[in-house]
């Protein structure tokens, strides 16, 4: 363990990340709003998001590198990535610019999921796997795309295949979680029935 992740001030940072990924939702969805069509605004929208999703970034790589991991990161990272996105998901469907049943389907997934890792932590933490990283990048980039609303046709048909992309993405992963989740289950009530 490196000298940095001895201070206990710097043990804090990843999930003071965290923390500020969740207070910047209302920052982005203030500017989304505050004149939709004005693009100044939708640019500030948008930086306000990805500043948000750098965090999520950030936070790990200095979890990982400085072996900060803690089970609070492990939950609330997660979630707060779920905040961040599902709010952009909603406010996208609110505006007319994303259909309803993309975001519900995701939402529900989303939610599912984190749902599923609550009740799985009287088993274990389960932790973000690497096709679910993959897919919160994906959800941010369309997202991101969809955001700034450039007003190009090559824009536009990027933006509808990244969120194509995450989309299919996101439900593949949902089923992984499930998964996985059973053999994590029945490990443990196979452990119990040894004992």
């Amino acid at each position: 363990m490196s000298d940095w992740s001895q201070q206990s001030w710097f043990a804090h940072v990843p999930n003071v990340l965290t923390m500020l990924r969740l207070a910047l939702v209302p920052v982005f969805i203030i500017f989304l709003f505050a004149d939709p069509q004005f693009w100044p605004f939708r640019l500030a929208s948008a930086c306000a998001f990805f500043l948000a999703i750098l965090t999520d970034f950030f936070d790990g790589w200095i979890a990982r590198k400085y072996d900060l991991t803690s089970d609070f990161g492990k939950l609330w990272d997660p979630i707060a990535d779920k905040v961040l996105t599902g709010s952009a998901f909603v406010c996208l469907s609110l505006l007319g610019e994303l259909p309803w049943w993309v975001t519900v389907v995701i939402l529900l997934r989303e939610w599912g999921i984190t749902a599923l890792r609550v009740v799985m932590l009287k088993y274990q933490v389960m932790a973000a796997a690497a096709g679910g990283k993959l897919k919160t990048v994906l959800q941010s980039v369309a997202l991101i795309l969809y955001l700034l609303k450039i007003d190009s046709v090559f824009m536009q048909w990027l933006a509808y295949l990244t969120m194509g992309a995450a989309f299919v993405l996101t439900v593949v992963t949902g089923v992984m979680y499930v998964l996985d989740a059973k053999k994590l289950r029945d490990a443990h009530l196979a452990t119990q029935n040894q004992n």
